[in-house]
């Protein structure tokens, strides 16, 4: 593997993750350079997981949904285990999945069957939230080498730092457009019903807590309806 290149290669990604404007498109770039990046692979996903249940972000291929579907189906799979790993290993190399895999007893067959010949799982993770794992996918047995697992390993050590920095964003941006909702919608109480501030903001939360309504949509009706009636 030509290393001087690849160092560009990922320096130029890792510029380009960070100019994303969604948390989809920076998704989408992790997945689709993985599949650019990473020696052997074929198709690539993150996987996160919520409780029992798994979330598909970003597949570049059938393969990757089907894998994920199949392994929350059964609960095991190396792509689960990497995505709920507290301490030990945070990546997982499958040379072969046509030989017998004793720690996943009822989802290599079965992966097998469905064209995956090896893969890997890399555990996305910063230094204070886990946010699930990058997996790497190949239909062919023995594809991945070490080369091809520490390449992973990079790509995901960027993808974490860039994919925690999309989503607080993102977050942000949420915050900062409730905050503004809220803010009309006691505009429209105070000058229909010629309340203080304060009092307007506690019809919005009483509403809120009476319905089990959140305040943000509490809010986005009064501004829509010009009242809570």
């Amino acid at each position: 593997m030509d290393w001087a290149r690849f160092a560009q290669q990922l320096a130029a990604m890792a510029r380009d993750l960070l100019a994303q404007d969604s948390v989809d498109s920076t998704l989408s770039r992790i997945t689709g350079s993985a599949v650019e990046l990473v020696e052997g692979c074929e198709a690539a996903g993150i996987l996160v997981l919520h409780g029992g249940k798994v979330q598909t972000l970003a597949p570049t291929g059938r393969l990757v949904v089907d894998s994920d579907r199949l392994q929350e189906r059964l609960s095991e799979g190396p792509c689960f285990d990497a995505a709920r790993t507290k301490e030990g290993e945070r990546v997982f190399r499958i040379r072969d999945f046509g030989q017998e895999q004793p720690r996943w007893p009822a989802y290599a067959p079965a992966a097998h069957r469905l064209g995956i010949g090896s893969m890997m799982g890399f555990l996305l993770y910063t230094e204070d939230e886990e946010l699930g794992a990058l997996n790497i996918y190949s239909r062919s047995p023995g594809a991945f080498t070490e080369a091809s697992e520490l390449a992973g390993w990079l790509l995901a050590s960027h993808a974490a730092v860039a994919f925690s920095s999309a989503r607080t964003h993102a977050q942000m941006e949420r915050a900062v457009a409730t905050r503004h909702l809220i803010g009309e919608a006691m505009g429209i109480l105070m000058g229909s019903h010629r309340l203080t501030e304060e009092q307007a903001f506690d019809v919005l939360r009483r509403y809120s807590q009476e319905n089990n309504i959140k305040l943000n949509e509490v809010a986005r009706r009064v501004c829509e309806q010009g009242s809570l009636g």
